[in-house]
């Protein structure tokens, strides 16, 4: 055998190795579980990072996980960092995995949606696919999961400074809320606002403290609402 002919049945061989071990990588991702906070009520979260939880030192610090181990809710939390109505969902289309789909099959009796901040960095060039967006999400959800609960939060935002697109943003998730029938959680971009104190290394996202009064807010705002 040649020696040119086993440098490419090398190359093959190595390939076919290469290609394997990507699928199996693929295969080996989990669909997003439930935290295991409870047995109770099936809750979803539709976010970004500020749900997610980073900067908190563990998941179990981020609000979410707070309120609903307060509550004894099963919560389902699939949130991604930096997601918007519109950023970054180039790779979340229409049943291919992205949240509005994860949330309908995990089949909640409560969803929160708690989505809009991202989107204040592509305002200046995107601004109507964003409200298009915001409707075309609460409809699909609404759609799917008739007899949910849908608690809609304004949304959350990081600095003291404001700029106009906070408002507006704000108040097109407000009036989608409304137009599916949602409760709506009003003033959480001022939850953390004038304390630096509150926010992580990253000067991003809130930290442990940070969270936890954000817990302690949404803790307030869902006993108005019987929850």
């Amino acid at each position: 055998m040649s020696t040119r002919l086993k440098l490419v049945i090398a190359a093959a061989l190595c390939l076919v190795i290469a290609v394997g071990v990507v699928l199996a990588v693929n295969a080996a991702k989990p669909t997003p579980e439930a935290t295991g906070t409870g047995t109770g009520t099936r809750v979803a979260f539709y976010g970004d990072s500020y749900t997610l939880g980073t900067g908190a030192s563990d998941e179990g610090k981020r609000w979410s996980t707070i309120v609903s181990r307060e509550r004894d809710w099963n919560e389902f939390n699939p949130s991604v960092n930096g997601l918007g109505f519109v950023n970054n969902r180039a790779d979340s289309g229409e049943g291919s995995g992205d949240l509005p789909s994860l949330v309908i099959e995990s089949d909640p009796e409560i969803v929160f949606v708690t989505m809009g901040l991202n989107d204040n960095f592509s305002y200046d060039f995107a601004a109507n696919e964003i409200e298009e967006q915001i409707g075309v999400d609460f409809d699909r959800l609404k759609s799917a999961l008739p007899d949910a609960r849908f608690i809609v939060v304004e949304p959350f935002w990081y600095t003291d400074e404001r700029p106009s697109s906070v408002g507006v943003i704000n108040g097109w998730v407000r009036d989608a809320a409304a137009a599916i029938g949602a409760d709506y959680i009003p003033g959480a971009s001022h939850w953390i606002e004038g304390h630096p104190e509150w926010m992580a290394a990253d000067g991003l996202h809130p930290n442990d403290e940070g969270y936890a009064a954000m817990a302690e807010r949404m803790d307030a705002e869902l006993t108005k609402l019987g929850l």
